[in-house]
């Protein structure tokens, strides 16, 4: 059932015709879930840690380096997105997919052993590069799978799963770490993540972008590593406190200022690497579309507000309102539930509105028309 379905009779299409390979759409929904289940893990993992964070800092001396444990993860997955994302077009989503989900399942059980936040925030930024695979890619299955009639809707229910898995992880982080233990909200993605490897083994195809070429934006690549990190260690240097002075960092520190002002510079250059690439990582005349500039804009900022509240409330209510790790995971379910419910809103509303837009890379980690 899983091999490539003849589309007329004899005939077997070409990648080139259908990316899809012919499958058909039984085998395009199971394939589906699986991929939607390897995301669950990256969204789940969002969100698992903040009920958690105040217990682990605690008991493992680290409380001048909350932030961290979130702030690598994001690093080296955003970092890790545009290569992720050009060695699926070259080697094929489905290997590509299964090691990021590899890495992601190794940087979790050595997070779960971790005795001391240097080794928690170490193995954090490895699930992190193994998490910076998941949505890029998963975008990029659903471009190959389905027409760009029915993008929308199945895009759409991958805010639904991150709604789940925002909805969940609160609670289930709470939960272990009150009654089990802070580790296992780490082990958890384990077996989610074993089951996950099984099905897309099975299930997905090995599709290649057949206008992939081997040129990488090498340039362009490291530019953007070093401005990304320079920029977020800058931010997050200013909640903290200097050891030497023992006073809140300031804007004007050079830890902070001057590491925001190399990010900023490093941008600018990142996109005069752009505009000459061969192949850029972020193709420029993409934000020439008002759309396109829209949904990234809306997106920063949604996101901005979202991880700010998902890492901070369950301090909040942990430390000022003296709320139980479990009860934290509760006290965030309103947040949670309005996510759900607009994702679900906005994907019914994308569906009716879709026009043809072909995902033909995953290299930009978007959807790119053409």
């Amino acid at each position: 059932m899983m091999e490539a379905m003849p589309a007329d009779g004899g005939y077997t299409p070409t990648l080139e015709e259908d990316p899809a390979l012919g499958l058909s759409q039984r085998a395009k929904m199971e394939i589906l879930i699986a991929v939607m289940l390897g995301l669950f893990l990256g969204a789940l993992d969002q969100t698992i840690v903040g009920p958690a964070l105040p217990t682990i800092v605690t008991q493992l001396s680290g409380n001048d380096y909350y932030v961290w444990a979130v702030t690598i993860y994001l690093l080296t997955s955003t970092i890790s997105v545009p290569f992720w994302g050009k060695l699926s077009d070259l080697y094929g989503r489905k290997p590509i997919f299964m090691i990021g989900i590899v890495i992601f399942l190794i940087g979790s059980a050595l997070s779960g052993l971790s005795q001391n936040m240097a080794m928690l925030i170490l193995f954090r930024g490895i699930q992190g590069i193994g998490a910076g695979s998941l949505f890029p890619v998963a975008l990029a299955v659903i471009g190959d799978l389905f027409t760009p009639q029915e993008r929308g809707k199945y895009q759409g229910l991958f805010g639904a799963v991150f709604g789940v898995a925002f909805v969940a992880g609160p609670l289930i982080g709470g939960w272990l770490t009150e009654h089990v233990g802070w580790h296992w909200i780490f082990y958890v993605n384990i077996p989610i993540g074993i089951v996950a490897l099984v099905v897309i083994q099975r299930l997905l195809p090995v599709v290649k972008n057949p206008h992939a070429t081997r040129n990488f934006d090498v340039l362009g690549g490291a530019i953007f590593t070093v401005a990304i990190t320079f920029l977020l260690v800058g931010l997050t240097n200013k909640g903290l406190v200097d050891p030497t002075t023992h006073k809140l960092n300031e804007w004007t520190d050079p830890g902070v200022g001057g590491l925001i002002l190399v990010g900023l510079v490093g941008t600018l250059l990142f996109i005069l690497a752009e505009a000459r690439a061969k192949e850029p990582i972020v193709p420029l005349h993409l934000w020439r579309s008002r759309t396109y500039s829209a949904s990234m804009v809306s997106t920063f900022f949604a996101a901005f507000a979202f991880f700010g509240a998902i890492v901070f409330l369950p301090r909040w209510f942990q430390v000022v309102q003296s709320f139980s790790p479990t009860n934290s995971g509760l006290a965030a379910l309103p947040l949670v539930v309005g996510l759900i419910g607009s994702s679900i809103a906005s994907a019914s509303r994308g569906t009716r509105a879709s026009r043809p837009t072909p995902v033909r890379s995953a290299s930009a980690g978007s959807n790119v028309p053409r």
